[in-house]
């Protein structure tokens, strides 16, 4: 019989500033298993693994990608074959492991480094290796306040800290309006659903430096709470995964 897979029914409860909005869906790992469940993706690929919480989510064969893995839960039995890689993400895209034994991503979660140029680069390095028809998922681009939505962690005065991965929108309706982007309201810190994917699409990567440039100074102040929520509305989790 096949493992029950944990998913925690708590999210964790932040500070609203206001302007700002709380995701009210289901935890976004509820949602990620979801996924798995009706994608049913040939292959799974994950950045930030970290405790394994996400990969539990899995069904098929999987490839994971943390620095520093501290997983906490038996996985191994449950997938039917996963691939684990103690790496940075840029660090596993340059092995070419994915070309080299013909990958094609069907779904991706990307959590890793929480400053948008990461983010950037691991986006359009998934993207590269997608399948027709796949979904890349993208964790924390709805924060609640402005010390969560900072590039710098201010320990001091706050635990829940998203980056400014939430500039991963705003780029990508910019450069690539041809992706479809759902802002699922998975608690706690919503959950990005990309698909429209275009794998030989290289707008991105020949602008990624003058990207980094443009953005690296613009915080959540200067682009403007208001204009955020209004360009990026939410899209009921549940519905969104029963429509596909």
């Amino acid at each position: 019989m096949r493992q029950m897979k944990p998913q925690p029914l708590k999210s964790p409860q932040v500070e609203l500033d206001p302007g700002f909005r709380r995701p009210e869906g289901r935890n976004y790992l509820a949602t990620l298993a979801d996924l798995h469940e009706r994608l049913k993706p040939g292959w799974y690929l994950e950045i930030g693994t970290h405790r394994g919480m996400s990969l539990a989510q899995a069904r098929g064969r999987s490839i994971a990608i943390d620095p520093e893995f501290k997983i906490a839960l038996d996985l191994f039995k449950a997938l039917p074959e996963l691939h684990m890689f103690a790496a940075t993400s840029d660090d596993f895209f340059a092995t070419g492991y994915l070309s080299r034994n013909a990958i094609a991503i069907d779904l991706a979660f990307l959590d890793g480094m929480h400053l948008f140029e990461f983010l950037l680069r691991d986006f359009v390095n998934t993207e590269r290796a997608a399948s027709p028809g796949g979904c890349i998922t993208i964790h924390d681009c709805v924060p609640a306040n402005h010390l969560m939505a900072a590039r710098e962690w201010d320990k001091a005065r706050t635990r829940h800290w998203t980056g400014d991965v939430w500039k991963i929108l705003p780029i990508l309706r910019q450069h690539r309006p041809d992706l479809m982007l759902s802002v699922l309201d998975c608690a706690p810190t919503g959950l990005l659903a990309v698909t429209g994917l275009d794998p030989l699409n290289d707008v991105l990567h020949r602008n990624l430096a003058e990207i980094v440039a443009e953005w690296s100074p613009v915080s959540m102040a200067d682009y403007g709470v208001e204009r955020f929520v209004r360009d990026f509305p939410l899209v009921a989790e549940s519905a969104y995964v029963s429509a596909l």
